[in-house]
């Protein structure tokens, strides 16, 4: 009866959540607070299978736990805005009351069953690792909790908050671990066994794609697909994803650059120029060539998708070739599930390409140097391919990438590719990245000056986006770059930023995400840490530092992403977190058992993740983000807009992008062309020179405060021409 009681309530709440209107917006949207219902829902439907099978003490503290990470996010401060997630102001009315009353009541729940087990825990960390090191990851989980801000009062108690927050949840989640039953912990070791390999079996063994492979990267397309549909409604919302947008469409339309628009004014678009009679993106050319072939078949937003399917296919290949089985599927499963990835993959951005890219080029090399001989030096020719591609997209990145390569391929901390193979990688890369040279003297009469310098230099001024230090450094864009210039307070502070938004993202656990990672980096010695390990930790430290010489941090934007390389990295650390804990703690066949408890709560967490942080991520942040809303293409269905003038009222960003993605490539073309409304000048010029066509007028987010809306049309030009005042 139980059971069935549990599972009724389950559906009653999934029910509330997505159809109550109390979790829906003023337009009518399933709202961020839908993910308490719904987190409730899961939680029932959890203990529900925890009482049937015979661990209902477990399976409380777990539902306890998940419940709580969906009431820790509703007291962030998020929205669609351009920021940072925040637990400040406080506010204690409406939901966030109920949130903060609920983590109260689980703080009472907790805190006497964790306070038992505390001490003899912590003696055992700090006879394990010592006093020391676990004070200085308590340090970094603390400092990393949040964003640096103003005031500093404020800034000192989010800290507390959050990093109390983060043991609440921890704790919660241990209670719930321990109260297995030996027999669910063995089932699930068993599980995990046949999942991720047996424990124990160091040998690194070459992997084929198996069905293992197939159905997370299947999981990985499906996740990122429905999200860019649901969430994302495949409509650019980054200034630079409209870019690469118009880019891609002109590419695929056989172009490198296209003719001055008829009225600039009205045309006017971040990131593209009008430069010696020419108009095009200035960024370069890698990603939008490649999005290009999205465009063409008429699905640009299932590129990224596709990609990151790609990326944990990849990976899980390279993995295998220099790490354990049970490692390299481990990272395969967290890159499947970590937001940080699945966000970016929903996206437009660069960021899902560079990886794969990259770990095509790892791959390359890893296979043209397995030992033996066996390697092929066509892997190699392969590899610097992949490496080229990284070179075209994000330069910097490219140079990062070629380096960590080539000391590998040279012997240092891999296996030392043959001379033939060497010279493959070197020079398939040197061909792919000679197309990027070829396209800068197209654009700029210059193949080692980009466009994205001229563009920069001529909006900007000179200088300003180049790497390095000093004042003239940055585009003074607010709180996004706190300070003038560029120097070691810009430094840490940027720093900082990058390292609590993958605190926040990577995992999107209620612990925080770094943990795991942590146990590697800050509880183990150097020299005990293997050649993988090793070389993971180079690589984070070189896009780290070489990102130190630039003023900005990426900002807000899907995560940490100007450290996008550091993801598999972050993962293959966290696995080996995660072993190092085990075997420290509980070592041998004796704490098999122990070491099973473990694995079942990062899995734990993961579910949490998924059933709570995923939807409210999409839902608080990333729909209609930064005011970008695709109105605009349901009108024009609507409507019938024809080959007409569509005149768009509001701010360059975000009224008029959001209608310039769905331009034509040709402005004369016969089909909706979209113009900013911008002043009485340009209004009358960009009439007079679509005099020949019916004309609508749409007012955008920042003048309707909702949606775009229809206000005027179809009017002849002829006839708005002729009205006094017909700016507006």
């Amino acid at each position: 009866m139980r059971t069935a009681g549990l599972a009724l309530a389950a559906l009653a709440l999934a029910a509330w959540g997505l159809l109550g209107d109390v979790f829906r917006d003023a337009e009518g949207a399933l709202a961020a607070s839908a993910c308490v219902p719904l987190a409730l829902a899961a939680a029932a439907a959890l203990l529900a299978r925890a009482v049937a099978r015979g661990w209902a003490a477990a399976g409380t503290w777990l539902a306890l736990g998940l419940v709580g990470q969906a009431l820790q996010l509703q007291l962030y401060h998020q929205g669609t805005g351009v920021g940072y997630p925040h637990l400040w102001p406080l506010g204690f009315s409406g939901l966030r009351a109920v949130a903060w009353a609920g983590l109260g009541l689980q703080t009472m729940l907790v805190a006497p069953a964790a306070a038992r087990r505390a001490g003899p825990a912590l003696r055992a960390l700090a006879g394990r690792f010592g006093p020391w090191r676990l004070a200085l990851l308590a340090a970094v989980l603390f400092l990393a909790g949040t964003k640096l801000f103003r005031p500093a009062p404020a800034y000192a108690l989010e800290l507390v908050l959050v990093f109390a927050l983060h043991a609440l949840q921890l704790a919660t989640l241990l209670l719930g671990a321990t109260a297995l039953p030996d027999g669910v912990v063995d089932r699930w070791r068993a599980l995990a066994a046949r999942v991720l390999g047996p424990e124990g079996d160091d040998e690194v063994a070459p992997a084929r794609l198996d069905r293992f492979a197939w159905t997370l990267a299947a999981w990985a397309f499906a996740a990122a697909a429905f999200l860019g549909w649901a969430a994302y409604q495949h409509h650019p919302h980054v200034p630079d994803e409209v870019a690469y947008l118009l880019h891609a469409n002109y590419l695929a339309d056989g172009r490198l650059f296209l003719p001055p628009p008829p009225v600039p004014a009205g045309f006017d678009v971040d990131l593209m120029f009008l430069h010696d009679g020419r108009w095009y993106s200035p960024v370069p050319i890698g990603w939008p060539a490649v999005l290009a072939v999205g465009a063409w078949l008429g699905v640009p937003w299932l590129v990224n998708p596709a990609l990151g399917a790609a990326s944990v296919l990849l990976a899980y290949l390279f993995l295998s070739e220099v790490a354990p089985r049970r490692t390299a599927r481990g990272v395969a499963l967290l890159l499947a599930f970590t937001p940080w990835a699945t966000f970016l993959n929903m996206s437009l951005m660069t960021h899902s390409l560079t990886l794969a890219s990259a770990l095509l080029a790892a791959l390359g090399v890893a296979r043209a140097g397995r030992p033996g001989g066996t390697g092929r030096a066509g892997w190699a020719w392969l590899g610097g391919v992949g490496l080229g591609v990284v070179g075209l997209i994000r330069p910097l990145e490219g140079l990062i990438v070629a380096g960590m390569l080539g000391l590998w391929g040279l012997g240092l901390g891999g296996r030392r590719l043959r001379l033939p193979a060497f010279a493959g990688l070197v020079l398939a890369a040197a061909a792919v990245g000679a197309l990027g040279l070829a396209y800068n003297a197209a654009l700029t009469g210059s193949p080692t000056k980009f466009p994205i310098m001229d563009y920069v230099d001529e909006v900007y001024g000179p200088g300003k986006n180049s790497l390095g230090f000093g004042p003239d450094k940055g585009l003074a864009w607010g709180g996004l770059d706190p300070f003038p210039g560029h120097g070691l307070r810009d430094l840490l502070a940027n720093t900082n930023f990058n390292v609590f938004l993958l605190d926040f993202d990577l995992f999107g656990w209620s612990t925080g995400s770094l943990g795991l990672l942590l146990v590697t980096l800050v509880l183990t010695r150097l020299r005990s840490l293997c050649v993988l390990e090793r070389w993971m930790l180079a690589t984070i430290t070189a896009v780290v530092g070489l990102h130190a010489l630039y003023w900005f941090s990426g900002g807000p934007d899907f995560g940490a992403r100007y450290w996008y390389l550091l993801l598999v990295p972050c993962l293959v650390l966290t696995v080996s977190g995660l072993r190092r804990l085990g075997d420290a703690l509980f070592p041998g066949e004796a704490g098999a058992r122990s070491r099973a408890r473990l694995l079942a709560a990062v899995a734990v967490l993961c579910g949490w993740s998924l059933c709570t942080y995923f939807p409210w991520r999409a839902l608080d942040r990333y729909r209609h983000y930064r005011g970008m809303r695709p109105e605009v293409r349901a009108l024009a269905r609507e409507h019938d807009f024809g080959r007409s003038l569509v005149l768009v009222r509001g701010e360059r960003h975000p009224d008029y992008a959001s209608a310039a993605a769905y331009n034509p490539v040709d402005l004369e073309a016969d089909a909706p062309v979209y113009a900013w409304d911008r002043d009485a000048a340009t209004r009358r010029a960009l009439l007079e020179h679509y005099g020949d066509r019916d004309v609508w007028v749409l007012a955008g987010p920042s003048v309707t405060g909702r949606g775009f809306e229809l206000v005027d049309g179809p009017r002849a030009a002829a006839e708005l021409l002729a009205q006094p005042g017909e700016a507006r």
